[in-house]
């Protein structure tokens, strides 16, 4: 390493301009210097023997990066350009980059992160297809440089080791702490895996914004970097590339830069959800006092690689209570949610609202999309405190529908009975009537799912005339022609029944009441009908059909009266909130 051409001339080769960095216990420092034959920048890093606390290992370092930078050619490493010796130690020259290092204060965005991690990456990918390959052993964001325009270079081979044989116990822990990959640490075998640790440690420095110096807080209890529940907007490709690349094991981590840069090129970095939802306004209306309404709204992101997040809140509003939990009549299943389809239900309770009157409230959806919140509006109407009133024609219709087709047929058995007696024992005469009594309930209870779920008449009619010739041919077959006409008559009175019972459902469905009234009414209508219906036929001299004529006519009162009962119910509650001013204004 000749010095002639610093120390012959009088005007010195290099000319320092200022202090770049200085690490006073290793006795360097490194100066931004001009070259004053080529009159370019330089980077001038000065190793002084004679100044106490430097060691030897630091000379060691610079005559290894020395070494390493010799042979290296890439625009993403500054070039080896000279060295010479001092009266007071070892001074090396390197090509000067205006650029900054990454843990300088700046701030990038994460699709910027991107471009870093791939220029990195491409450096990596030169080094270790050297043969022997270069590992540089200290990533971490001091020894990254990056400009204005994103060019990005890698600096301090120091520490960079050629081929990769074993290491000296001297050399182990050789590194930064932190950005060191275990096995470095552990004095174990090193790899083309090793620098990728360092690298992912730096790119998590960047995203969560921690400094070098500080990222001992992210290590958890085993050892292994934290940083997930700080990037919560990130794509989860990227965030599952980022943790590949700090795997504690060599072996789980990507096998080489190349692999690593195939995995990030196609994932998109700063990927975000979004938000769809099945409907932008809900509109509900009570058909009772008090009444729980509860609409269902589905939230949908269909972006691949993001996981949605969303939290539910009302927005204020200035005729709500100001106290905590001013919208507790307005709720939500599930309030806080994780997933790319979410089916939530809004519910309203409706018994501190005030009768026939509109509210309108605005419920926010906050997210991790952008933007961050979304508004819907929720519009609920109140009833007037009115008792929806029974559909007394189809009652009466299906009162008399009973009546006559449950008459006709109990005479035509009772007739059947008589004329079986003569010809067969008690046992099949009783099988006999289990028999048709069994078709009749099955059929009116087919009957009664059809009308309920809406089938047209035309249809039913249809089906009635197959299942009741079904079942003519079935007895007919079995028994002979007059229990096959016995059962088929069964057949289509229990299907003509069960049509209207269903219809009578659905109409007091349609009129407001609940689904428990509007069954039970109509299972008792249909039971007195059918009590009164055999009573003509056979007698009302009958205990259990006295019986069964008493409880169901007590039945259909009570339940008559029922809504009525809680209407006034109600109303009391209504007038109690009212007078002490509990309900809630528009």
């Amino acid at each position: 390493m000749s010095n002639s051409s610093h120390t012959l001339s009088r005007r010195p080769r290099y000319q320092t301009l200022r202090e770049l960095g200085r690490n006073r216990a290793g006795g360097r420092i490194t100066y931004l210097a001009k070259d004053n034959v080529t009159e370019q920048l330089v980077i001038l890093k000065r190793f002084l023997f004679a100044q106490v606390g430097s060691e030897w290992s630091g000379f060691k370092a610079y005559e290894r990066e020395i070494q390493v930078l010799r042979g290296l050619d890439h625009p993403g490493i500054p070039r080896y350009l000279d060295s010479f010796e001092t009266p007071s130690g070892f001074c090396m020259v390197q090509e000067y980059k205006d650029a900054l290092p990454l843990s300088a204060p700046r701030s990038f965005d994460p699709d910027d992160i991107q471009k870093i991690a791939v220029s990195v990456l491409e450096i990596l990918i030169y080094l270790q297809n050297r043969i022997p390959s270069v590992i540089h052993r200290d990533i971490k964001p001091e020894n990254i440089l990056v400009d204005e325009q994103l060019n990005v270079y890698l600096v301090d081979f120091g520490l960079a080791r050629i081929g990769s044989g074993e290491m000296a116990m001297s050399s182990v822990a050789a590194g930064t702490f932190g950005f060191m990959a275990p096995e470095q640490i552990y004095n174990r075998q090193l790899n083309e895996a090793t620098d990728l640790y360092g690298l992912g440690a730096t790119l998590i420095c960047l995203l969560t914004g921690t400094k070098s110096t500080a990222i001992d807080t992210l290590f958890d209890e085993d050892g292994r970097l934290n940083f997930k529940p700080l990037l919560p907007k990130l794509s989860l490709r990227f965030v599952d590339w980022l943790s590949k690349m700090v795997e504690p094991k060599a072996k789980d981590r990507f096998p080489n830069a190349t692999a690593a840069l195939e995995a990030l090129k196609p994932i998109y970095v700063n990927r975000l959800p979004e938000v769809k939802f099945s409907q932008l306004a809900l509109e509900l209306k009570t058909t009772q006092l008090g009444e729980k309404l509860t609409k269902t709204v589905s939230v949908n992101n269909s972006v691949p690689d993001t996981l949605l997040e969303g939290t539910w809140e009302v927005a204020p509003h200035e005729s709500d209570p100001r106290y905590s939990n001013s919208h507790a009549w307005i709720s939500f299943e599930p309030s806080v949610f994780k997933s790319n389809h979410a089916d939530c239900k809004i519910t309203v309770n409706t018994n501190k609202l005030m009768a026939d009157k509109t509210y309108s409230r605005q419920i926010l959806l906050h997210t991790n999309c952008s933007p961050e919140t979304y508004p819907l509006t929720i519009t609920v109407r109140t009833t007037l405190l009115e008792t929806p009133k029974p559909p007394y024609i189809s009652m009466v219709l299906l009162l008399v529908i009973a009546l006559a087709m449950t008459g006709f047929w109990t005479g035509a058995i009772a007739w059947m009975v008589a004329v079986l007696f003569k010809f067969a024992s008690w046992p099949s005469v009783a099988i006999f009537q289990l028999g048709v009594i069994a078709v009749f309930v099955a059929w009116f209870l087919a009957g009664t799912l059809l009308a309920a779920v809406g089938i047209r008449t035309v249809i039913g009619i249809k089906i009635a005339a197959w299942l009741t010739t079904l079942t003519m041919l079935v007895v007919l077959l079995s028994s002979g022609f007059l229990p096959a006409a016995i059962a088929a008559l069964g057949t289509l009175a229990g299907l003509v029944i069960g049509f209207v019972n269903g219809a009578v459902i659905k109409n007091y469905k349609e009129r407001g009441f609940t689904e428990k009234i509007a069954v039970s009414s109509a299972l008792l209508i249909t039971g007195l009908g059918m009590s009164l219906g055999t009573g003509f036929s056979v007698g009302f001299l009958n205990f259990f059909l006295f019986s069964s004529l008493l409880g169901t006519s007590l039945s259909l009162v009570a339940m008559m009266y029922y809504p009525y009962q809680q209407r006034e119910k109600l109303m009391a509650e209504y007038r109690h909130a009212a007078r002490n001013r509990r309900l809630i204004k528009p």
